[in-house]
């Protein structure tokens, strides 16, 4: 079975059929799907500029980061070295 495997997998110019020359049909071009509900965007909705909306995401940060920090003293996790 596979001793003419070789010999069958060979290819020979002359082995080949002529095809015909058929032009491919150019398609219609596929309408973009949108994956959201065309609404309002943020600067619509928070009526924010971005560097204004930057600010208040730097603020809830540092908020968090000092939350954090005072939920960590209060429960012992961390010990400020007073011992000077």
């Amino acid at each position: 079975m596979l001793d003419n495997l070789r010999s069958q997998a060979s290819f020979e110019p002359g082995d080949e059929q002529p095809e015909s020359f058929e032009p491919e049909k150019p398609q219609k071009p596929q309408k973009q799907r949108r994956f959201r509900k065309p609404g309002k965007t943020l600067d619509q909705l928070t009526r924010m500029k971005a560097p204004q909306r930057f600010m208040l995401a730097l603020m809830l940060l540092i908020v968090v980061c000092l939350l954090g920090t005072a939920i960590l003293f209060v429960t012992g996790r961390i010990i400020l070295p007073l011992g000077f």
